[in-house]
């Protein structure tokens, strides 16, 4: 299996190298040469396996056996998913008329656990074997930068920098990454939005003098192998409900801002899940619904919501899928990036995106996300999180949905109790969190701070 950009500026390359570079050289992001097909034979195989064998499975199809032997692979999952708190890792419930697949029993109570886990690992075990150092950069819009500095703490080899916006993310969320005092663990709060730190991020790795010197490598869902690990939940979900049969389809609904999730079930789908359309749920910042809809993939203003992880404009794994819609045609990719760096948006012709007909895009506003997440708690009892809440209710509608749970509720208390009167229930992970001593750097949303900030870290 080898990789290639999305621009075309890059010779293929093994996962291993692909974990390690990030985003592309030439500013693209990797992907396989060829997505894997899974037969009908092997679906029906799937369905019966435990989470982490059939992680073994779908993630070595991504691998090669010729990179990472298959007993280290198998080795490094086990130990990624020994940090769960359910056994089941990502079980799926039955929620009133719905499925709901659950993704916040990780260390940090977020679906981005999920693939965090599993790349702190993977980059801890190449180090190992390859040697060097590896100063991870990463800009967090809530969940990623807790997770991803849960997954790399205190390992040997490397060190992590986390941005996020001041003031922007949810107090539980602050103190899960601010409180991890660690030495490799730096924290910056910029004076901006989610989508001023991915800027931020991506002009550092752009900088190919600066990335070489300082060996950057990324945490976002700009990483491959981050993708790699979520699509496995869209198959052991379809293997809970199907039952193994090959010919029923399971239907998802995924609350999403930065495109990684739901273009993980694409992923999965293109390599022969049983699914339809997928339901793509945005909040108020409806940039990925506007453009299903309409064919425009133009920037507007970012709109704080209770659902702070989905505030994003710039999409950043949206450029992957526009490689597919485009026919794979890395000219064309290139030539929309530079009209949406220019311009501030390109267009799709509606001819194309039809014919391709791989998402249904709804956008969730505030009233709707709390009437959801009350909604369910007085027909069933569960408790949604704001953002789980956004693909429940685009989902409302169509029962026997299996609906991405993608944090814990208690992460989002004050939009919680907003809707059903209480606070929810507490994990016991966040007891004393507000005590503990924090540490974090606040900044000005521009490169040259948070350069200057990262160099004095590490010269």
């Amino acid at each position: 299996m080898r990789y290639i950009s999305t621009r075309g500026g890059v010779e293929p390359i093994l996962f291993s190298q692909a974990v390690m570079m990030g985003l592309a050289t030439d500013g693209g992001l990797l992907l396989p040469e060829t997505i894997p097909s899974v037969a009908a034979a092997t679906l029906k195989q799937w369905a019966g396996l435990e989470f982490i064998p059939l992680a073994l499975e779908v993630v070595s199809l991504f691998v090669g056996e010729g990179d990472i032997p298959r007993q280290d692979l198998d080795r490094l999952l086990r130990k990624a998913f020994s940090t769960f708190s359910h056994p089941e890792i990502t079980p799926v419930v039955r929620v009133g008329g719905h499925h709901v697949l659950e993704l916040f029993h990780g260390p940090t109570l977020a679906f981005k656990d999920v693939a965090l886990q599993l790349l702190g690992n993977l980059f801890e075990y190449l180090l190992q074997r390859d040697g060097g150092r590896i100063n991870i950069l990463g800009a967090t819009s809530g969940d990623t930068g807790s997770a991803a500095i849960h997954g790399v703490r205190g390992k040997g080899g490397m060190e992590i920098f986390i941005l996020h916006p001041h003031g922007r993310v949810s107090p539980i969320q602050e103190r899960q990454m601010t409180t991890v005092l660690d030495a490799n663990v730096h924290n910056i709060a910029i004076q901006g939005t989610f989508d001023d730190g991915q800027a931020i991020v991506k002009a550092l790795f752009n900088d190919l003098d600066f990335k070489g010197k300082y060996h950057l490598g990324a945490v976002n869902s700009i990483n491959w192998a981050r993708i790699v690990a979520q699509v496995v939940y869209y198959f052991y979900a379809w293997g809970r409900i199907s039952e193994g049969d090959p010919e029923r389809q399971v239907e998802f609904s995924v609350p999403t801002g930065n495109f990684g999730d739901v273009f993980a079930g694409y992923v999965a789908k293109r390599m022969g899940l049983p699914t339809g359309k997928l339901l793509l749920a945005t909040n108020r910042n409806d940039i990925l619904s506007r453009f299903f809809s309409s064919g425009s993939y133009r920037l507007g203003q970012v709109h704080p919501t209770m659902s702070p992880s989905m505030d994003i404009q710039v999409s950043s794994n949206f450029e992957r899928y526009l490689y597919y819609l485009l026919q794979e045609n890395p000219e064309g990719v290139r030539e929309k990036m530079a009209e949406l760096d220019g311009g501030g948006g390109f267009a799709v012709s509606r001819e194309i995106i039809d014919a391709a007909g791989d998402f249904q895009a709804v956008s969730i506003g505030e009233e709707q996300t709390l009437a959801a997440i009350r909604s369910v708690y007085q027909d069933c009892g569960y408790v949604l999180d704001p953002h789980s809440a956004v693909g429940f209710a685009a989902a409302m509608a169509r029962p026997g949905m299996v609906c991405l749970a993608t944090a814990h509720p208690a992460k989002f208390g004050d939009a919680v109790n907003k809707a059903i009167g209480r606070q929810p229930n507490r994990p016991a992970v966040f007891e004393g969190l507000e005590q503990k001593p924090r540490r974090c750097q606040v900044l000005p949303a521009n490169v040259s701070a948070v350069r200057d900030f990262i160099t004095s870290r590490l010269d």
